[in-house]
């Protein structure tokens, strides 16, 4: 009978323990096992290898392991679907740039791309230059917009392909000039270098660190930036609003998204985490090299910017007309 009542007792006192110990384990910080960030782009791209940068750092501040899993295909669709409904606990996020705004405006998608996830904060952020072939008789924005008038369809410009960011910067500059240029859509931007300096076509907004090598050859033209400042390896150039071309601003940016009910706290941490990152001289280095900035954000920032930029894209692709190319 006493040993009988003796393991009651121990057991009472066990489960009396488990309950004291209970909060005390659901108040661990977070994270207490591996984080995986999916990249929805094929390995070894720009997203890919933000992801990995900010999340080495983060991993030895953390002491858990960050782990970058492409997952490629439809469009980034598969990649974000994942992610939208994976467990909203912090563990699987995704790693995104401006074209997770801009494919659910060109395809049906099994998400909403802002409401089902909740912005962590950005990571970079990079401008366009809009370059024309040295046989074109514009040697600056105006004067190319001149020449667009005189010769109304006349004139083309080039695109990493349909839906893309070139392929909407050159829509949104048209209708920001009040001009009409044809589109001539590539695969890949490589490509369109090829053409653009072979004098094919004769324009493209094609990122800085793939086109700072013709421009220092006198191969192509460059005629303005697309962001709203000017750009730091070319401080020269004017952006295209400070050209004239008002209302026009686009810039590609990168960033970090996570299922849209994660809790407050994880989003938070993730944020003013990334922001420390980000300030790093070693990591601006890292960025500028690539010709990108840092790109800082809170959560709700980030939430804004998405938001703005769905519907300015929207209105981008309404106007133009656009349709993904498949």
């Amino acid at each position: 009978m006493t040993s009988r009542r003796s393991a009651a007792a121990c057991r009472v006192t066990a489960a009396i323990l488990l309950c004291l110990a209970a909060p005390v384990l659901a108040q661990q910080p977070y994270p207490t096992k591996p984080i995986r960030v999916i990249s929805p782009y094929a390995p070894g791209g720009t997203t890919d290898l933000l992801a990995r940068l900010v999340g080495a750092k983060l991993t030895e501040n953390w002491g858990q392991p960050i782990v970058v899993e492409p997952r490629p295909g439809g469009n980034t669709i598969i990649g974000c679907e994942f992610v939208a409904k994976s467990p909203p606990d912090g563990y699987t996020l995704v790693s995104v740039l401006v074209s997770h705004v801009i494919v659910p405006n060109l395809l049906p998608t099994p998400y909403d791309a802002v409401k089902d996830f909740a912005a962590l904060g950005t990571i970079a952020t990079g401008q366009l230059v809009l370059l024309v072939h040295p046989s074109v008789p514009a040697k600056s924005v105006q004067e190319l917009i001149a020449l667009a008038k005189s010769r109304p369809g006349k004139l083309n410009y080039g695109s990493g392909g349909s839906g893309t960011v070139t392929h909407l910067a050159g829509e949104f500059f048209n209708m920001q000039a009040g001009i009409r240029t044809q589109h001539v859509p590539y695969k890949g931007s490589t490509q369109v270098l090829v053409d653009l300096v072979g004098g094919q076509i004769d324009m493209f907004f094609g990122p800085p660190i793939v086109v700072m090598p013709h421009l220092k050859a006198g191969r192509l033209r460059a005629l303005a930036t697309s962001g709203n400042v000017r750009l730091a390896a070319l401080p020269e150039l004017p952006t295209a609003e400070e050209a004239g071309v008002r209302g026009f601003e686009l810039a590609t940016w990168y960033g970090m998204l996570a299922p849209a009910a994660t809790p407050r706290a994880i989003v938070d941490k993730w944020g003013a985490d990334m922001a420390k990152v980000l300030a790093m001289p070693d990591i601006r280095d890292k960025l500028s090299s690539q010709g990108m900035d840092p790109f800082i954000s809170t959560p709700d920032q980030f939430a804004t910017l998405m938001k703005a930029d769905f519907e300015k894209f929207a209105r981008i692709i309404k106007t133009g007309k656009i349709k993904l190319e498949q």
